[in-house]
């Protein structure tokens, strides 16, 4: 049984894994969905099944974020579409290989992906947001963003953008009817790891969770309208800490002087 119509859901990267769980979920609390992916496939085949199960509209668009023209024809969707309530930017790519392991040429087409693209699809979708006073932005960024010693840098320094961005974003914006959450996962059951080389097998089983229980647990501080949401961290009130230590060191980060520890004489 499906809620009340909610608008439109356009969800990046939704051919699978996170993505169509993001779709599935969505389609069930009254959501009709633009679903976006490379592989026209398994969108079709996802669209089917979610229309047939929740009698929601689902639409389908092939293409690549990493190309340009890719993103050009989504960035006219989310400008000319005013049933789009939601972005879920989703589509993104990560390693675990160290940087000097990687092709630089590969981390120059994940940067595309998970910074330039988010960044102009949002760009796309928010001035219409704002015109209706109304509307939401899902960043999928990763744990990799506040602890970026875990993985490979260019993807950790990725992740840390979206989460940087979803800051801002919300700071300017929340005033204005538009809810900014990022969503910080850590490693979760897709095949993100195979595609990386390390399939989620060879992971310890206690850091790995379920796609499933990622999304719903996301979908849980996105209807509490948080801003951030790192469904794995049990002790909140570390990041509660990590925030406020944050908050109270940024009024300190501009000044006409060095501080003293720089100085010739101490």
């Amino acid at each position: 049984m499906t809620q009340a119509h909610q608008g439109t859901a356009l969800i990046t990267g939704a051919s699978s894994g996170i993505g169509a769980i993001y779709a599935d979920r969505l389609a069930r609390r009254g959501y009709d969905l633009i679903l976006v992916a490379r592989s026209r496939e398994r969108l079709a085949a996802l669209a089917n099944r979610i229309t047939d199960e929740t009698h929601q509209n689902v639409e389908i668009v092939d293409a690549d974020l990493t190309d340009r023209n890719g993103v050009a024809a989504v960035e006219a969707k989310l400008k000319e579409d005013a049933s789009i309530t939601l972005l879920v930017n989703n589509a993104g790519v990560g390693t675990h290989s160290p940087l000097l392991d990687s092709d630089v040429d590969a981390m120059t087409r994940m940067i595309d992906l998970n910074v330039t693209a988010l960044t102009r699809l949002t760009y796309a979708a928010a001035p219409g947001f704002v015109a209706r006073g109304k509307g939401a932005i899902i960043n999928i960024s990763s744990i990799v963003g506040i602890a970026p010693e875990i993985l490979n840098g260019v993807y950790g320094g990725s992740k840390a953008f979206v989460l940087a961005f979803s800051q801002s974003l919300h700071h300017e914006l929340a005033g204005k009817g538009v809810q900014v959450q990022a969503v910080l996962p850590g490693a979760t059951a897709t095949d993100f790891w195979q595609i990386g080389g390390l399939p989620v097998e060879n992971l310890p089983k206690e850091i790995v969770m379920p796609a499933q229980d990622m999304v719903d647990a996301a979908l849980v501080g996105f209807d509490r309208r948080e801003l951030v949401t790192i469904p794995s961290l049990h002790a909140v009130e570390e990041w509660e800490a990590y925030e406020a230590a944050r908050q109270t060191m940024s009024a300190h980060l501009s000044s006409n002087v060095p501080a003293k520890r720089y100085t010739a004489a101490q």
